[in-house]
């Protein structure tokens, strides 16, 4: 715990150094007196120019909320809690159902994922679960006291209709294939995502705490074989994303503010029963999303749950824009739905627009350069930490995914400069996730390529 916080500490210091610096080296703070060349703007762009610049400028402080909280989730908690002690005993820990939902495509990935993480329950010491595989195609588990296959019916149709993710997860929680209690838990997982020690630890924690329905944990990337490094590399915003906004918006407000993802989810029954995913297709896309933000407007209650579980980044970068594109559709679809009222959705509507807009925003980079306008010092403060903690995110991710004492430093600051160098691919995939999303059919669900094919030699 002690080398925890130290790291902790450490973290803290660079982050503040480096947005300081960042905010010098963007002028946003003069360290002399030095006067600055100054512009009229009306005269140099004309009415219509000025107002387009301004308004571009503008568009940069509707990632504010989102800002501050991952600068808050990266500072106020300590980010390196190390190994997770365990309040309870596991034997006397309620019942858990492990459930992947899968389509059926890669069946090898899905049993060979099984008997890893029940092995890591067993290893913990757990008694009291199980493992639920949700398919829509069978993939031939083998029989297990502790595992079970559910195949759902091609003819199979929710009462709204929806599709599938979510017609698959409603599938399990009608009555006559539910056979879970009120009182048990579910911890969803893709069908990639494995447990770790730490992460089995913290869900017993959460369970025997139980004063909150819904958990989430963290998700990390770079572990055992890297597919492909530069969508990995990317992914390390998301690895700071689920430290900084996620575990803020869940320990300060135990609500999805910003929603939450689909995997690493901790739910008890009867809450998840009553939210049901049964949503229409607006709740299909984006299934996470949509009952993210209908848990919150019914009442219930999230929180953090500690220790990280592995995951695998997009193998290709056709299907990484496949997957920003999907999520950019089915939160829109969210943020524009009349089932979830307005003011439970603000800050998700606010940070989605952050994102549709990001084609717009993304030009301030060019136009300060070519077409500089004078702003109140408090506007450049402003663009400047946004810039500052956005780039400091891909370097926390790496610090995050890649300790410096497995890689050595050497290797450590290569992944640091491979991970700053990815920011410009991640913007360019971005922003045609985002034209494309926004331009294209919605009600579509991409799924990505999960299982790594060995090369067989003849």
């Amino acid at each position: 715990m002690l080398r925890g916080r130290v790291q902790h500490m450490l973290h803290c210091l660079l982050f503040m150094t480096f947005i300081f610096t960042f905010l010098v080296l963007a002028g946003a703070i003069s360290l002399d007196d030095k006067e600055k060349r100054i512009i009229d703007p009306w005269e140099e762009y004309g009415i219509y120019g000025t107002i387009t610049l301004y308004f571009l400028r503008l568009l940069t402080l509707l990632t504010i909320p989102q800002v501050l909280c991952n600068f808050a989730g990266l500072t106020f908690f300590n980010a390196f809690p190390g190994k997770i002690k365990l309040k309870g005993s596991p034997l006397l820990a309620p019942f858990i159902c492990i459930r992947i939902v899968t389509r059926g495509d890669f069946p090898k990935l899905v049993r060979d994922n099984v008997t890893r993480n029940m092995n890591m329950c067993i290893d913990v010491g757990m008694e009291n679960f199980m493992i639920e595989v949700v398919t829509d195609k069978s993939i031939g588990l083998p029989k297990h006291r502790r595992v079970r296959e559910v195949v759902v019916p091609s003819e199979y149709k929710t009462k709204t209709g929806a599709l599938f993710k979510s017609r698959a997860l409603q599938y399990c929680l009608e009555d006559d294939v539910n056979i879970l209690a009120d009182t048990d838990w579910i911890v969803h997982l893709d069908e990639e995502t494995l447990l770790t020690e730490n992460s089995v630890r913290g869900i017993l924690n959460f369970v025997f705490d139980g004063q909150h329905q819904f958990g989430q944990g963290l998700i990390t990337y770079a572990n055992e074989n890297i597919v492909n490094w530069l969508t990995t590399l990317a992914d390390s915003f998301r690895v700071a994303d689920d430290m900084g906004k996620l575990r803020f918006q869940f320990y300060i407000f135990h609500k999805p503010l910003f929603s939450w993802k689909g995997s690493y989810v901790v739910t008890q029954v009867c809450a998840e029963k009553k939210v049901s995913f049964d949503n229409g297709l607006d709740g299909s896309v984006a299934e996470d999303c949509y009952f993210a933000m209908k848990a919150y407007m019914e009442g219930y209650t999230f929180n953090f749950v500690e220790g990280e579980m592995w995951e695998k980044s997009p193998f290709t970068l056709w299907d990484f824009m496949q997957q920003r594109k999907r999520w950019i559709q089915g939160i829109l679809l969210v943020v524009h739905s009349q089932e979830i009222a307005l003011k439970y959705k603000v800050f998700l509507a606010i940070s989605c627009y952050s994102w549709v807009t990001l084609p717009l925003s993304t030009s301030n980079m060019l136009l300060a350069v070519l077409c500089p306008i004078p702003c109140p010092q408090f506007l450049d403060f402003t663009c400047g930490f946004i810039g500052a903690v956005n780039i400091y995110m891909y370097i926390f991710g790496v610090i995050k995914s890649f300790p410096i004492h497995r890689f050595g430093p050497l290797k450590f600051l290569l992944f640091v400069c491979g991970a700053l160098a990815t920011i410009p691919f991640n913007i360019i995939i971005e922003n045609v996730a985002v034209i494309w999303g926004v331009l294209g059919k919605k009600h579509k669900f991409y799924i990505v390529n999960k299982e790594v094919k060995i090369p067989v030699t003849v």
